[in-house]
């Protein structure tokens, strides 16, 4: 690695992989993890903050601050997603509780306050519902001009999982995904196309649940309960990397393929609201001819991800 470590900032709902992500984050050289934001999710917004605080002194960072944000969606009531989370949001694991609290300050407060002071522009990296982002840049438009880059884990080019068209993270806040679009600054959506595909083979993560050092035994617990497939004899599970991969994006830009590509939210009632359009036509249709093209956001859409370069960069990472 060469040059100066990248700001970055993680905006969470922790959250199995929210917590493989800040494990990752913590440990790569080539990130400055300087602050953590929590907002609704995975769990209640309080669940949330004890599970950061939780994973970043389990993985040694005792001096990133943590702050407390938005506790539902900007319209919609919190819908978590504990079926696949975990009554706690982290596996049910029986982690101990922090031994420290949260910032003193809100969460937006904080975004503000790490970005502007920042001497090298910042990149936000969300893996959450983005009810927190929305409430920052609509109330401190000018942290934009120190921003370099959002590259957030939410949406879908192809299929969604909370429906059959959107992605969770952005149906749980659609209005709040469509004011990230108006951000005016470089946006990457690391989204379910390359998601669900970046997996730890079932040996690697045995290895890790057998370590002493406790970040990389809390990484293997964590994909052991997130399993994408389980081995013939069903005790060796493999475990899908999920929000980890927008962090490795993020040290490891090469491992994505992206393509800059028109993207809007559908915010209308009914079966798409919350689904990210993203238009990969290579020439207009009908609509456009007939009524005008519509001003619309150009973000980079993840579709390919090397899956053996981010998988060996984790493990690389996350094990000391």
């Amino acid at each position: 690695m060469t040059g100066q470590p990248i700001p970055v900032i993680i905006d969470c709902d922790t959250g199995v992989d929210d917590a493989l992500a800040l494990l990752f984050a913590v440990r790569h050289p080539g990130l400055d993890l300087r602050a953590v934001t929590c907002v609704a999710g995975n769990t209640d917004v309080d669940g949330v903050v004890r599970n950061t605080l939780t994973v970043l002194e389990q993985a040694g960072a005792h001096d990133v601050p943590v702050a407390r944000g938005a506790e539902r969606p900007l319209i919609e009531p919190a819908r978590s997603a504990r079926h696949v989370h975990g009554k706690d949001g982290m596996g049910d694991l029986g982690l101990p509780a922090p031994g420290r609290g949260r910032a003193a300050v809100d969460a937006v407060t904080l975004l503000r306050r790490e970005i502007l002071a920042s001497e090298r522009p910042v990149t936000l990296i969300p893996t959450a519902p983005l009810t927190n982002i929305a409430l920052l840049l609509r109330t401190h438009p000018e942290v934009t001009r120190n921003i370099e880059r959002i590259v957030f884990m939410g949406g879908a080019a192809g299929a969604g999982n909370a429906t059959p068209v959107a992605e969770f993270n952005v149906w749980h806040d659609p209005e709040a995904a469509a004011i990230l679009l108006t951000a005016g600054v470089p946006i990457t959506m690391y989204g379910l196309d390359v998601f669900t595909r970046v997996v730890v083979p079932g040996p690697q993560v045995r290895r890790l649940r057998g370590s002493k050092e406790p970040g990389a035994r809390l990484a293997g617990e964590l994909l052991a309960h997130r399993p994408a497939a389980p081995d013939p004899d069903g005790d060796d599970p493999a475990g899908g990397l999920g929000d980890a991969g927008a962090v490795c994006a993020v040290a490891d830009p090469g491992g994505i393929t992206t393509r800059l590509l028109p993207v809007e939210v559908s915010l209308g009632p009914g079966p798409s609201r919350g689904q990210t359009i993203v238009d990969r036509r290579p020439r207009h249709g009908e609509s456009e001819i007939h009524h005008g093209e519509r001003a619309r956001t150009l973000v980079d859409v993840a579709l390919d991800v090397d899956v053996e370069r981010y998988v060996k960069l984790y493990l690389e990472t996350v094990v000391p």
